[in-house]
């Protein structure tokens, strides 16, 4: 802003605008640049003052009636100005408020496109999640009704007696999953969790709680001469089992 005063005031269209040789379009220019910036005005003001010193120094005797002549179109040109003033002050406001709103909506615009996106990206999230779930039911429907499902039996060793679990295991269509129905009682520093080896990696299926209900599955990953493990590990679960804690397997 301040290189834009600064070459306006290099300029020479406020001396050509005091001396009345500035175009229509210049004059506009000049009186829409004192009106909004101070520095234009005061620079006005000050090459005004030096334009009376000027002329009073080198005045001449006026024709009769000149003076008032003059000092009326003084007046009805300062009433323009004023006016101009006004508007020009008038117009720069209006604009500022409407930069300011518009900057506003513009906020209010980014803010929920950002928005949307949040929420976007949540329902895709919830029905990804849905999807999975849809099709965890679905195979678990297939694997408790299908007449080629396999169960076994999962019993605790001497560390977990209690313990009482059913695999279903289907070759066929290579889906298996294990009910973990009854889970004997240890402190609350420990849990249970469960593990299985595929294709020797071992992997986390995260602390198991007793279902209770034969509906209440938790899925194995299938694969051939896999095998099942439940461990007892600190409470929150550990990132490899603790393999003098196994209390049960399942081979499948």
């Amino acid at each position: 802003m301040k290189d834009k005063i600064k070459i306006f005031l290099d300029s020479d269209l406020l001396e050509k605008y005091l001396l009345g040789t500035t175009t229509e379009l210049e004059s506009l220019q000049v009186e829409r640049y004192i009106a909004m910036y101070p520095e234009v005005r005061k620079t006005y003001e000050e090459l005004q003052e030096n334009l009376e010193i000027f002329a009073k120094l080198h005045a001449i005797e006026a024709p009769q009636g000149l003076k008032d002549k003059i000092n009326a179109r003084i007046k009805a040109e300062r009433k323009g100005r004023k006016r101009f003033y006004s508007y020009a002050i008038a117009a720069s406001i209006t604009a500022i408020l409407f930069i300011g709103i518009s900057t506003f909506f513009w906020n209010q615009n980014q803010s929920l496109q950002e928005e949307n996106s949040v929420v976007s990206n949540k329902i895709k999230l919830l029905e990804e999640n849905m999807k999975e779930q849809l099709e965890d039911v679905r195979n678990q429907f297939i694997v408790l009704n299908n007449p080629q499902t396999k169960k076994y039996n999962v019993k605790g060793n001497q560390k977990a007696k209690e313990l009482k679990a059913v695999a279903y295991i289907n070759p066929v269509k290579k889906l298996s999953y294990i009910n973990v129905s009854k889970l004997p009682n240890i402190p609350e520093s420990q849990c249970f969790q469960m593990w299985a080896e595929v294709n020797g990696k071992m992997i986390n299926l995260g602390i198991i709680e007793e279902a209770g209900d034969q509906q209440k599955l938790l899925a194995l990953p299938y694969a051939e001469n896999a095998v099942g493990y439940i461990t007892i590990e600190q409470k929150g679960g550990n990132h490899a089992p603790n393999v003098e804690n196994i209390v049960a397997n399942i081979a499948y």
